[in-house]
């Protein structure tokens, strides 16, 4: 027989990727969460976790059957909405933010979340939009805002709307580039100044180098816009 109690730790556990971290999150004790996976298991008869894997992950079919607890809860919460016009808004929010918009929004964003839900706990982790990507997709992340390319498909299972646009300029120092309007060839000759490889700006600006038939010539990697 299936119970949400056990649905719940096994969600917590694959966002958590640890056993402890898992029961801190659900006020239990460390046997009481291993307990409810056991049972999921036993309900399902199927291994769920890779229990020798550091930090824990789940099986390939445990990923299939967290993605259908995860419906299940977004189900849950739906109901609970429904039934609840006054709902407060609480708990723990896994938000995963790309570092170009962290290093401009990030504290602004994060006083103002907490003007409004004062019961909102935000975590948050900073990254390249592909490995933000990634984490929600194995349910370590509840939401994240990302920099992607305007032609971005998303799989199925990620609802996706557009908060914006950013404008990308080439910086170059005064007087270098004299023409009123320089190709990416003329700036390639000189070099650039690039964040490090799984930057969406960089792998763009690479692309359509080699569209040109050209490759990028990096004179310096380093994070950050100053």
């Amino acid at each position: 027989m299936l119970k949400l109690d056990d649905i719940d730790a096994f969600v917590a556990v694959v966002r958590c990727e640890s056993l402890r971290d898992a029961a801190l999150t659900l006020g239990l004790t460390q046997p009481a969460v291993t307990r409810r996976l056991q049972n999921l298991e036993e309900a399902l008869g199927v291994e769920l976790l890779n229990r020798h894997a550091k930090p824990l992950r789940p099986t390939p079919l445990g990923k299939v059957v967290h993605e259908q607890c995860r419906l299940i809860h977004r189900e849950m919460d739906r109901l609970r909405e429904l039934v609840t016009e006054e709902a407060r808004c609480e708990g723990h929010l896994h938000l995963g933010v790309a570092q170009t918009v962290a290093d401009v929004a990030l504290v602004t964003a994060l006083y103002d979340l907490k003007s409004l839900y004062p019961q909102v706990q935000a975590r948050v982790s900073t990254g390249w939009g592909g490995q933000l990507l990634q984490k929600l997709d194995d349910g370590m992340l509840d939401a994240a805002i990302v920099l992607m390319p305007s032609t971005s498909q998303f799989p199925d299972a990620q609802r996706a709307m557009s908060l914006g646009r950013l404008e990308l300029a080439v910086v170059a120092k005064k007087g270098l580039l004299r023409k009123p309007v320089a190709s990416l060839a003329d700036c390639n000759r000189h070099g650039w100044v690039l964040n490090p490889d799984g930057c969406g700006f960089r792998a763009g600006l690479q692309r359509a180098l080699s569209d040109q038939g050209l490759q990028l010539r990096v004179n310096l990697e380093t994070f950050g816009t100053a």
